[in-house]
């Protein structure tokens, strides 16, 4: 049995060459081997770059490589859906960066198609990983803060650049796609529940035609989530849970450096402590676990029913600030 998973990677995206891929390449139980880009340039020069075997110029050409076990998808977020079923259909496994789809049909699209072919297929929430969020899961859990009540987060950058698909409409641009997926799945997470209902208040670039700015309320069985995501914004990050009891504040919940220690601050009995973490890359957390699954034929680490229940938030969202109230969501 191999102890290495044979990673190919379709498309030269900025977050593969500068995060993935160099993460990829410290993991025990994965082996970066190739990568296609539709400009073989892009591909022969990020290939050399980046100390790739092989590099192809075409997607499909990658596909098609026998000595490929699984793809990582970083294409544009409409592209998310068609290449991954093309790769599970070529027997891939698929690990595929969020929002894994556009709308919740695509999702069930993907689990279909991961169904029928039985491949392992995830989505890329690293953060699911690191030791921070796996500490403040453990904490909430064993009551350190109380009964959980409320989540409160705020996560932004500052990008006009008309070309880049985050300023793109049809390539699925826009805050709640690109980062406003990420404290939706966070709060379902740590609550352990899918919220009944979502509000939210939307603000559309005049220019752009995305939503730049957006605010939005998750009603748990057990409590609220509340957000702000923004494009266009001072970059800032932050996310905080309250208990009845206390707080757990993490202070680079996203973007945690792969080079430096993290931190979150625990308050509980009027108190406050500080707990830190070792040095680590959640990019090689999440290959290494990942690669795990396909050769110990586990879950993904995020599988696919996750990804549609998130799915769903962000539709009843969209619908929230299209239509001026709250949204119920379906179990379903």
């Amino acid at each position: 049995m191999p102890n290495k998973i044979r990673w190919g990677v379709i498309g030269a995206a900025k977050i593969a060459l500068t995060k993935v891929i160099p993460g990829m390449q410290r993991c025990e139980h994965a082996e970066i081997a190739a990568i296609a880009s539709r400009d073989e340039g892009k591909a022969r020069a990020a290939a050399r770059h980046l100390n790739i075997p092989k590099h192809y110029r075409s997607y499909q050409a990658l596909l098609d490589d026998p000595d490929i076990d699984a793809i990582y998808n970083p294409l544009p977020n409409h592209l998310h859906v068609p290449w991954s079923i093309k790769a599970a259909e070529a027997r891939k496994h698929v690990l595929c960066e969020k929002p894994i789809a556009l709308t919740v049909e695509e999702t069930k699209h993907l689990i279909a198609a991961r169904d029928r072919t039985g491949v392992k297929m995830g989505e890329a929430f690293m953060v699911h990983l690191h030791p921070q969020w796996l500490r403040t899961l453990e904490l909430v859990r064993s009551g350190e803060i109380g009964a959980l009540r409320a989540m409160n987060c705020v996560f932004s950058y500052n990008n006009r650049d008309a070309n880049n698909i985050r300023n793109i409409p049809d390539a699925g641009g826009g805050a709640l796609m690109d980062i406003g997926c990420y404290p939706i799945h966070c709060s379902r997470w740590i609550f352990g529940e899918e919220p009944n209902r979502v509000s939210a208040f939307i603000d559309i670039d005049p220019v752009f035609g995305t939503d730049r700015l957006i605010s939005g309320l998750l009603d748990f069985p057990s409590g609220h989530a509340a957000f702000t995501c923004s494009t266009q914004l001072a970059p800032y990050q932050r996310t905080i849970f309250f208990g009845d009891r206390g707080r757990i504040e993490i202070e680079i919940p996203v973007n945690a450096p792969p080079d430096k220690e993290t931190r979150i601050f625990v308050t509980a009995s009027d108190a406050t402590r500080t707990e830190t973490f070792p040095v680590c890359d959640q990019y090689t957390l999440q290959g290494d676990a990942f690669s795990n699954a396909i050769l110990l034929n586990r879950e993904a680490p995020v599988p696919l029913e996750d990804a549609l229940a998130n799915m769903k938030v962000i539709q009843g969202l969209f619908r929230s600030a299209a239509t001026g109230g709250p949204q119920h969501l379906s179990v379903a």
